[in-house]
């Protein structure tokens, strides 16, 4: 029999000495990306529980919502703006629906006025927001699939509280925003023109504010506004690894049916896409509304199957 040579076995030795290093660095890789996925899961929990213990939990949790999916994967979410968290009824300051694409990476953003007039299922016409004062949310998504033939999968309401204080800790030195004149009129501030950082109750001031000539048109383009510049801001590295942290303290602000591992997949997929361009869409479009007074009061009358339509090219292109 052959002995094999020094040569060879001193080859072999090395082979499995390189062998081992690999693979002790793969483990440390390994143990490290676990850390982090531990570390941020941490940090999750850490604000979620930090958010609980500052707010009354006793808040309603049983809302009903029967979405329908959507057939071509795209997620459609009803976004609500209110006060009071499901405590008591009331009408919603601000209507949206935002749309992700998971195959597309495309993100849109429409904005419906909450003083169109339109047919309340099991109701009298009244203004879009009082579907929600009526029946909450399940009826509000009624409400706009009866009107305007969207299809709604979840539903997130946001207290301004909580969105006041993501504000504050993602950005602890305020968000860059160019005030277009003096506001102060039922947001209990005053806002001077000029660009400045706000913090997160002047910002909630901003995009509230009602006053000047556009009136609530002008208060849903600051909310779009304000929208792309938190996704700008937002998208990078330390953006990404900021996110468990604020969907754990804004959480007990929200009231939705998306799971934490939803907010958590769809975060980080648009906040890592190459192009955070948000498409956006203020419903009633231009020339298809007129103010009218009604037994409601002031209404926003509108043609329905122009904006029905223009909505639905909007979200299915």
């Amino acid at each position: 029999m052959t002995k094999p040579n020094k040569g060879t076995r001193s080859g072999e030795h090395r082979r499995k000495k390189k062998k081992k290093v690999f693979l002790s660095i793969f483990l440390l890789i390994v143990l490290i990306g676990l850390s982090g996925v531990g570390y941020l899961y941490f940090d999750y929990k850490m604000a979620l529980q930090k958010s609980e213990a500052e707010i009354d939990t006793n808040v309603k949790s049983d809302i009903e919502f029967k979405g329908v999916e959507d057939k071509l994967g795209r997620v459609n979410i009803l976004l609500l703006g209110v006060d009071t968290r499901g405590k008591e009824k009331s009408r919603t300051d601000t209507i949206m629906i935002a749309q992700y694409n998971p195959e597309t990476k495309k993100s849109k953003l429409v904005s419906l006025m909450r003083d169109i007039y339109v047919d309340i299922p099991g109701y009298k016409n009244n203004k879009l927001n009082a579907a929600y004062a009526f029946g909450e949310t399940e009826l509000l998504r009624k409400t706009i699939k009866e009107n305007f033939d969207v299809d709604l999968q979840y539903y997130a309401i946001i207290d301004f509280k909580g969105f006041a204080k993501t504000i504050d800790i993602a950005f602890p030195k305020g968000v860059e925003i160019d005030v277009e004149q003096k506001m102060s009129k039922g947001i209990d501030m005053t806002l001077q023109p000029g660009v400045q950082p706000l913090n997160g109750d002047q910002l909630l001031g901003y995009v509230r504010w009602r006053g000047g000539p556009d009136s609530d048109f002008g208060r849903v383009k600051r909310q779009q506004k304000v929208m792309q510049i938190l996704a700008d801001k937002m998208a990078s590295v330390q953006g990404v690894l900021k996110l468990p942290r604020m969907i754990g303290t804004i959480q007990p602000y929200i009231l939705t049916n998306l799971s934490y591992a939803n907010l958590l997949a769809m975060g980080t997929s648009f906040l890592t896409d190459s192009n955070q361009d948000i498409q956006k869409l203020t419903i009633p479009i231009n020339g298809t509304a007129r103010d009218a007074r009604h037994s409601v009061g002031l209404v926003l009358e509108i043609d329905m199957e122009k904006n029905k339509e223009a909505l639905k090219a909007f979200l299915n292109e």
